[in-house]
């Protein structure tokens, strides 16, 4: 592919003269090889310009910067596309280079219920013979295949996305559903793919570290309906959120099709969740129809997360009835409220990737409803980042809790005893315990009859980040071995 179809003037101006072929497209000098597009991008701890002389000097055949960036002499006679917005420019540019996209696209954004909304999408359009993939905290989920995409990121990089969602559309595959994190949004990765809707699920205190405030953190999420959806696509909105009269405004005025859903929801309205040992009993309205369903997946939040990916297949063309009656099909995305085991003497154990103030919340209140005995809850926080939620997720456990133990989570290069100092400055009555594996074993130790044990923070992940270094840990591998190993039956 030329430069010039590559980067047509709505991706910059190119000057240089020459209009090579371009055989690959990074924004990572270090993957650069004669005839690729260096894209340099000014991130949070580097300006990408500074490695434009290392891409030259590697055989890039353009470069795609900011307007105005004065090229280094080795790359002075480089063709060059200049942007004003270079992080939309690469996205643009890698959905030329990675053109094939499956038919039918979604996107769910929200702090919370991403990972299970994209999950449940993905399930129901399999159930109704649709080839179906997620992309998204979970990887790539695609039918029988499944992978771990690049950094391991909610929302990849343009390349790693459209690659994927390339090579979806030419092994048939008909939809795909993409988590959209804030990140994600902000850095316009997601800016070239033909979306058929977009989802919204809630907003509460997440990744404030990256963003700064609350206001820009919702600005990034909106983008999905301010910017990204074209005239005549779906979204589907939480009615229940403090958000939904502005959003729903908003996506009538960019004749968006609107579909809310929740307790207060006009097209998918919860009615009542009843839990039981197999899930809950749900019933709902949809559409003017009232439903009575059993769904196999524990939590009313799941009931919520479920109603959001209804509304989102409908919004792609199937019908409310036929995707409907594929809900009781529905399996619990892995560490979401994730039953682990029971045992004899009617405890139970749950692994949750709750790691904000509103999930761990949530789950809490999800098991008090269906707990005779005590709630025993081990969790910690992340290290590097946002660190103004730790006191409040102690303050949350130590209100929800009746016995609590706090230990590791992914530490990363920050000190793991500061980051527990700062969850027990509000949750003074919880134990303390570094070692994860021990926190959970001392947990289960505790358990009496009806308790329930909840995991918190890690949910699905199968390593844990001390330092720069990935440790082999699953939270749900880890219980069920310490059961074994104290004589418990699963």
């Amino acid at each position: 592919m030329h430069l010039s179809e590559l980067c047509p003037p709505c991706v910059g101006k190119i000057s240089g003269g020459s209009d090579p072929n371009i055989t690959g497209i990074t924004c990572d000098s270090r993957e650069v090889i004669p005839g690729f597009l260096f894209v340099a991008l000014l991130g949070s701890k580097k300006d990408g310009a500074v490695f434009i002389s290392d891409a030259a000097a590697k055989g890039a055949s353009a470069i795609l910067a900011l307007d105005g960036i004065t090229l280094p002499g080795n790359a002075a006679n480089v063709p060059i596309v200049s942007s004003p917005n270079p992080r939309r420019s690469f996205a643009i540019s890698a959905s030329r280079y990675f053109a094939a996209q499956p038919k039918t696209t979604a996107a769910v954004t929200g702090t919370n219920g991403k990972t299970s909304v994209a999950w449940f999408t993905k399930q129901l359009w399999s159930k109704l013979g649709k080839k179906s993939a997620s992309i998204g905290t979970l990887g790539l989920q695609a039918d029988t295949e499944v992978h771990s995409l690049g950094k391991g990121l909610t929302t990849e990089d343009p390349v790693t996305l459209h690659r994927y969602l390339d090579e979806l559309a030419k092994k048939q595959f008909e939809c795909a559903i993409l988590e959209a994190s804030s990140h994600g949004l902000d850095q316009h990765r997601l800016d070239g793919v033909k979306f058929s809707a977009g989802a919204f699920t809630n907003l509460s205190h997440e990744h404030l570290d990256y963003h700064k405030n609350f206001d820009n953190y919702r600005t990034a999420k909106r983008r999905l309906f301010s910017e990204i959806l074209n005239k005549d696509m779906g979204a589907v909105l939480n009615a229940d959120t403090e958000e939904f009269t502005d959003w729903s405004e908003l996506a009538r005025s960019r004749s968006l099709n609107l579909i809310s859903f929740g307790r207060h929801g006009k097209d998918l309205k919860l009615i009542n969740s009843i839990p039981c040992y197999s899930g809950q009993n749900l019933k709902f309205e949809a559409w003017g129809t009232e439903y009575n369903r059993h769904i196999p997946v524990f939590g009313e939040f799941q009931a919520e997360n479920i109603l959001c990916a209804l509304g989102l297949v409908v919004a792609c063309g199937e019908t409310p009835e036929e995707a409907i009656e594929a809900t009781e099909a529905l399996s619990p995305p892995p560490g979401r409220l994730e039953l682990v085991a029971r045992i004899l003497n009617g405890s139970s154990i749950f692994v949750d990737f709750a790691h904000t103030p509103q999930a761990l919340s949530t789950v809490l209140r999800e098991l008090r409803s269906q707990t005779s005995g005590k709630i025993i809850l081990v969790f910690g926080c992340g290290g590097e980042r946002d660190q103004e939620k730790r006191s409040q997720m102690g303050l949350i456990a130590d209100r929800m809790a009746d016995e609590i133990i706090i230990t590791d989570d992914n530490p990363r290069n920050e000190k793991p005893s500061s980051i527990r100092k700062d969850i027990l400055s509000k949750c003074q009555r919880a134990g303390e315990i570094s070692d994860r594996a021990e926190a959970i074993k001392t947990a289960i130790s505790m358990l009496t009859p009806n308790d329930s044990l909840l995991i918190a923070g890690k949910g699905h992940e199968s390593g844990q980040i001390v330092g720069d270094t990935i440790l082999p840990f699953n939270d749900r591998t880890i219980a069920l071995n310490l059961l074994k190993e104290l004589r418990g039956q699963a």
